[in-house]
């Protein structure tokens, strides 16, 4: 198996963008995520400030105004090296400058908007094969918030409504961009209930783990095979290895599910887990003794 020296960044959407926080305009948890948060380790794990990031709107049906969100945020950071490219088809997709551009960043982060956009958009590009190139050779980063982070598995959830996803076919697959092959993700998981669309996308594909992102949260992959919970929410693993019985290729479609021996992870910040070896590494937590 080759090893990516590359990172993946996954983000479940809604990240805090640099809200002013002194001002009490917004509170996550009570503690200050831009200082602590996913956009500023993605710049960290890019290199710094000083690190070229390229924002990739493709998936928006607002392209400039999320464009200009997301470099109002990075510039916060104190990043000033930040580029927007406002890919809108595979035309686009083939441009000599964009290609310079993506061929030169150290980072390229997708946002969120519907993530068949991103697949149907760079599918079979020369455009999406740099981008694998500098993952798999380079110290280079692939982030992705809510469709942007769904799109980055081999295996992508593309529709599925929560009230049904008990059911079998209400849950709709395809091909993602491919960063992980090991993994499927889904996003704004808690907030919109998703938890059985992301169990029936694993009961399909037990050889896959499920990562269900909440909302300004994300999980930081490294080697293809480390993986850190970072930002304000939590992560829910779900690993279908062991499942002993289903009934999902037995039973006709729109009818409810039957599985044994799911296994599942809540992850919070800072919590590890190894992909390889099903290991979850929970965060150590300091004890204070009172005098």
């Amino acid at each position: 198996m080759n090893i990516p020296k590359g990172k993946l960044i996954a983000i479940g959407g809604a990240e805090d963008k640099g809200t002013d926080l002194e001002l009490g305009v917004i509170h996550r948890d009570n503690l200050n995520f831009f200082e602590l948060g996913i956009l500023k380790r993605m710049v960290s794990e890019a290199g710094g400030v000083d690190a070229r990031i390229e924002i990739i709107t493709t998936a928006s049906g607002s392209p400039k105004e999320v464009g200009f969100n997301y470099l109002h945020a990075f510039e916060k950071i104190g990043c000033s090296n930040t580029g927007h490219i406002s890919i809108r088809d595979r035309e686009d997709a083939n441009d000599e400058d964009f290609l310079k551009r993506i061929s030169e960043a150290d980072a390229a982060m997708f946002s969120g908007g519907n993530q068949y956009r991103l697949t149907s958009t760079f599918g079979g590009t020369q455009f999406l094969r740099i981008l694998h190139h500098r993952f798999m050779e380079d110290d280079f980063v692939v982030a992705g918030t809510s469709a942007g982070a769904m799109a980055m598995s081999g295996t992508m959830i593309y529709e599925g409504s929560s009230a049904k996803a008990h059911l079998k076919g209400e849950v709709k697959i395809t091909t993602g961009l491919g960063f992980n092959k090991e993994v499927i993700f889904d996003s704004h998981f808690d907030k919109r209930g998703r938890f059985a669309r992301l169990v029936q996308a694993v009961a399909a594909n037990p050889s896959c783990l499920g990562i269900g992102l909440g909302e300004d949260t994300g999980m930081l992959i490294t080697q293809g095979n480390h993986m850190e919970a970072i930002g304000s929410g939590m992560v829910v693993i779900i690993d279908g290895h062991n499942i002993r019985h289903t009934n999902i290729a037995d039973i006709p479609e729109s009818n409810p599910l039957s599985i044994e021996n799911l296994i599942v992870h809540f992850m919070t910040h800072g919590d590890r887990f190894n992909m390889q070896q099903r290991k979850f590494e929970p965060k150590l937590v300091e004890v204070k003794v009172e005098d």
